[in-house]
């Protein structure tokens, strides 16, 4: 019985197509360029509430 169990384990690990080294590539560069933009939106939001934009959180 736990040689069926391991034997259907392995066979779903198998199935499973593993990412491309492109797709992976992809996919950092897409989180990266998200991360910037949320930087850049929050130093904005920073700027606009230091020079006395008002609106700003406390």
């Amino acid at each position: 019985m736990d040689r069926a169990k391991a034997q259907k384990k392995a066979a779903a690990a198998k199935a499973k197509p593993k990412e491309s080294a492109t797709t992976l590539q992809q996919r950092r560069e897409k989180d990266a360029a998200a991360l910037r933009e949320k930087q850049k939106k929050k130093e904005q939001e920073a700027a606009a509430a230091a020079s006395g934009g008002g609106g700003g959180k406390k």
